[in-house]
C-alpha cells in the first residue's frame, strides 16, 4: 500500500495524468482480476467532488486501458463490511483492518487505508453470499442453488 503525493504539483492536468500513470503502472505491475473504487459522494464543497471524479475517472480509464473490470462502493458499504457501522471513523476503519490483516498502518495515511478497505469490501462481497448485489435477501438461496455441494442435510 502506497501514497501517491502531489501536494507539491500545481497543474491540476499533470495530477491528472500521475494518477492514470501510476494505476496503469500498478494495473501492470500486479495484474489484478478487478479494481474497486469508492462511488462519488457530495460533501458540503461541490469543487471537491468534481475533483475526485476527475480523479476517479483516470483510474477508471487506466483500468479500462488494461481491460480490468471497475467495481464501486459507497464509503458506508466500505465501513459495513470493515466494521459493521456505516458511520464509522477513519480511525476505526484503520484497526479494524490492522487486526484482520495483522499489519501496520500509519495514521497519517488514512485515505490509503480507505482505498484497502474499498479493496476487502470488494472480496467480501465475491466471497462472502451476505455481502451478494441483492443486499442480502436471498443471498443464502443464490449460494445453495450455486453450491449444493456444500449444503449438508
Amino acid at each position: 500500500m502506497g501514497v501517491l503525493d502531489m501536494r507539491k504539483v500545481g497543474d491540476p492536468y499533470e495530477k491528472l495524468a500521475m494518477i492514470h500513470s501510476g494505476v496503469a503502472e500498478l494495473i501492470e505491475r500486479y495484474q489484478p482480476d478487478n479494481l474497486s473504487i469508492e462511488s462519488p459522494f457530495y460533501g458540503k464543497n461541490a469543487q471537491v467532488i468534481f475533483k475526485l471524479g476527475r480523479a476517479q475517472g483516470a483510474a477508471i480509464a487506466a483500468a479500462a486501458e488494461k481491460k480490468v473490470p471497475v467495481f464501486e462502493y459507497a464509503p458506508t458499504k466500505a465501513k459495513v463490511a470493515i466494521t459493521g457501522i456505516g458511520s464509522a471513523s477513519k480511525e476505526s476503519v484503520s484497526m479494524m483492518i490492522q487486526k484482520e490483516l495483522k499489519v501496520s498502518l500509519d495514521p497519517k495515511h488514512l485515505d490509503a487505508t480507505d482505498a484497502l478497505a474499498l479493496a476487502m469490501c470488494h472480496y467480501y462481497q465475491l466471497h462472502n453470499p451476505l455481502f451478494s448485489s441483492s443486499g442480502g435477501s436471498g443471498s443464502w438461496e443464490k449460494f445453495i442453488a450455486a453450491n449444493p455441494d456444500r449444503v449438508k442435510k
